[in-house]
């Protein structure tokens, strides 16, 4: 088979890749700097307690958690020991399914994200929102959806109901 020649990125394709990068990172460093420094929680903590504060009981299996927020199983097993030292979620068994790990939000934990929520909402707006127009961001939801649905990432370790997820 005969290989490809490499197709090197033009000067306008170099200059948009890095910028979004750039943005990427910062826009992320600054989003969780100021969450941090507003509310206490880490952009890691937020980004459990989020899902699980949109469940109407509070409660996922951690493989769904997993899936959500597109962590691996080692990652999330370490945040979830040290959010539990702190009280902000709790990690029972699975009711159906011995093998499973169920993760909780508590009390403290809720009222963290509903004190954290406002200012993070803001932060986003100020940041991002703000600086767009409403043309601007129907062409980049569209654009982004579309890269979106081609991505094929390589799936997260899953548990597989063997393994004891999350603890």
């Amino acid at each position: 088979m005969a290989e490809q020649p490499t197709r090197w990125l033009s000067e306008p394709q170099q200059h948009l890749w890095q910028s979004f990068l750039r943005l990427n990172r910062d826009l992320n460093a600054t989003l969780g700097y100021r969450l941090e420094a507003h509310s206490g929680l880490s952009s890691s903590d937020y980004a459990v307690l989020v899902p699980l504060s949109e469940e109407p009981t509070g409660l996922l299996r951690a493989r769904e958690l997993l899936t959500v927020i597109s962590w691996d199983r080692s990652r999330l097993s370490h945040h979830l020991t040290r959010m539990e030292r702190r009280g902000l979620i709790a990690r029972e068994e699975c009711p159906t399914d011995a093998r499973g790990l169920m993760v909780r939000i508590t009390e403290c934990g809720t009222r963290a994200i509903q004190a954290a929520a406002p200012d993070h909402a803001e932060a986003v707006q100020q940041h991002l929102f703000d600086l767009l127009s409403q043309d601007e961001i129907n062409t980049l939801t569209e654009v982004f959806d579309r890269l979106l649905e081609n991505l094929n990432p390589a799936p997260s370790e899953q548990c597989d109901g063997a393994s004891d997820c999350g603890s």
